[in-house]
């Protein structure tokens, strides 16, 4: 979907950083503002919950729904470049909680629709808030993490990890070790582990935020909740129940949303609108230029299927 004219001559509309207190606890916001809304867009991100990845899509986004949606996104709990928890490991639903204490305390009062909008297992996250609130008419997940895959050896890997409380503080010490570096350097090194592919966005958030005690040992302490709660068959009834209020998109060789679960949720809830991105962006779409740009194809589709005005 092409951008209005207006827009593409237009500088693009900078997302910006907020902290607020969500329940006691420092929250990153990143967050664009519309003139005009006639809707709200709030982000869900995956594991790691640093908003700072998204920055780059969070303006597409922007641009995609024609400047007529204000769209913010909510960070986890201690996935923050500070460490305001002094150390505290949060759950997968200490996470659920904070968001859904986020739309009572800054959105509750807004007359205008919730759209929901979750990456990987801000998905789910996503799911269970649209269980527990009324205001929320939508939620799209993009390449959603609702089961484990037992074929995954990156995800046992990474459980077997996080299963040792040992493991996890050695690897988490590892990495706040290298994060002492003078940024100059950790940019340097990134740029050539990971290669062309990142953008400066990504690389500067990993700096900033991965290469933190605090928020490397909170993120695979939340993998660990995740993998206890995903391994339980996702709640089918709810899915088929709220059919016309949930939309997935998945990738084509993603193996945190394989195209096995694809095919699980046609079966099982079969009025839920699923789609197949198939321009070749991985899981963590995000970490690229081109991967940021690709929007939210979903989204640009709500106001003509759901009746949700977005422009």
């Amino acid at each position: 979907m092409s951008c209005p004219n207006a827009l593409l001559s237009n500088p693009r509309k900078i997302a910006t950083l907020r902290l607020s207190k969500v329940s006691g606890h420092t929250t990153e916001l990143l967050e664009i503002q519309s003139d005009k809304p006639t809707c709200h867009v709030l982000f869900i991100p995956g594991n790691p919950g640093v908003v700072s990845f998204y920055k780059d899509f969070l303006e597409s986004l922007y641009e995609l729904l024609g400047a007529s949606a204000s769209v913010t996104a909510i960070g986890h709990i201690s996935h923050t470049e500070k460490n305001w928890e002094h150390g505290k490991l949060f759950s997968l639903q200490d996470q659920i909680d904070h968001k859904v204490d986020f739309i009572k305390q800054e959105l509750q009062n807004i007359e205008l629709p919730i759209v929901l909008v979750g990456h990987s297992i801000g998905s789910y996250i996503s799911l269970e808030m649209l269980r527990s609130l009324e205001k929320v008419t939508y939620l799209i997940g993009l390449y959603p993490f609702l089961m484990l895959n037992p074929l995954s050896k990156q995800q046992s890997n990474i459980e077997n990890v996080a299963e040792s409380s040992i493991l996890s503080a050695l690897l988490s010490f590892s990495v706040a070790t290298l994060g002492l570096l003078p940024k100059c350097t950790l940019r340097f090194m990134l740029s050539k582990s990971l290669g062309s592919s990142w953008s400066d966005t990504a690389i500067d958030a990993a700096c900033s935020h991965l290469l933190q005690y605090h928020t490397f040992r909170n993120m695979l302490y939340m993998a660990l909740m995740e993998f206890r709660k995903l391994s339980e068959m996702p709640d089918w009834a709810f899915m088929r129940e709220n059919h016309e209020k949930i939309a997935f998109l998945f990738g084509v060789d993603d193996h945190w949303g394989p195209l096995q679960m694809f095919e699980e949720i046609s079966k099982q809830a079969p009025g839920i609108s699923l789609s197949i991105e198939r321009e070749g962006h991985t899981h963590g779409f995000c970490c690229t230029e081109a991967g940021s740009e690709m929007g939210c194809p979903p989204c640009s589709e709500l106001d003509q299927e759901k009746n949700i005005k977005l422009r």
